[in-house]
């Protein structure tokens, strides 16, 4: 299965990628995780030792240059629209049980639409890792859908978004599914997270209509006490992780 996980800053969608990511691997799931936010450190919520060292593939200039023909940095000219990636996925992530983790890192352009070969490099290999790769696949995104091209959204099996009891939360998963549909992704999933009182579920639900939810993750101190602690909230005693193993499950 390939998962696409997104949803605002700070509603839990890196913790919840996570979560999911070492359930699938404690099953015996052989899982490629493809850390797609460049403001968040999914190598580190996994439990990689030495996350912070880990090199974005949008900083491997060399990389880039000998797999594109172009400078990083640069924008339009002439270079490769299908450079070769499917090497990357083993050679370039490090490894945690079943796991293989990747860092995209972000592409710095002055205005959107960038085409250049950082960019080039990102989606192809993105597209690869959906559309080939015989695993399980997790990428945890922005807030947005901006790796996933219209090729690469036939692809995914859901796209799930993570939500908590806000205003803000909502209008991004709203946002999110108005992207979706023009690259035709029809196959997205809400998770409510950082629920306190059934009062939070129903506020979802009602203002989430016409979305399909397939589970609800309780407010919890020790996912956050984890996180202060560094370590990853697979390790902590928490009702999440029961939660995210039926939600596997369901998908």
């Amino acid at each position: 299965m390939k998962i696409a996980v997104s949803g605002k800053g700070g509603v839990g969608k890196t913790t919840f990628s996570s979560l999911l990511i070492r359930t699938l691997s404690a099953e015996g799931k052989q899982v490629l995780a493809i850390d797609a936010d460049p403001d968040a450190n999914l190598a580190a919520a996994v439990g990689v030792q030495g996350a912070d060292k880990i090199v974005p593939i949008a900083e491997m200039k060399d990389l880039i240059y000998e797999r594109t023909k172009a400078k990083p940095g640069t924008v339009g000219g002439f270079f490769k629209l299908n450079p070769k990636v499917d090497d990357l996925p083993d050679d370039l992530s490090v490894k945690l049980e079943n796991i293989k983790l990747m860092r995209l890192g972000s592409v710095k352009k002055g205005g959107s639409g960038c085409l250049c070969p950082e960019s080039t490099l990102l989606k192809a290999l993105v597209t690869y890792v959906v559309l080939s790769r015989n695993e399980f696949v997790v990428l945890d995104m922005e807030a947005g859908i901006e790796h996933l091209g219209r090729a690469t959204a036939s692809g995914v099996d859901k796209l799930i978004v993570v939500v908590e009891p806000g205003r803000r939360s909502i209008d991004t998963a709203d946002n999110i599914k108005r992207l979706a549909s023009e690259i035709n992704l029809s196959k997205i999933a809400v998770v409510g997270n950082k629920i306190r009182t059934p009062k939070d579920e129903e506020f979802l639900r009602k203002n989430l209509d016409g979305f399909e939810f397939i589970g609800f993750i309780p407010y919890d101190d020790n996912l956050i006490e984890s996180d202060l602690e560094g370590v990853s909230p697979f390790e902590a005693d928490s009702e999440a992780k029961r939660i995210i193993k039926e939600i596997a499950e369901r998908l």
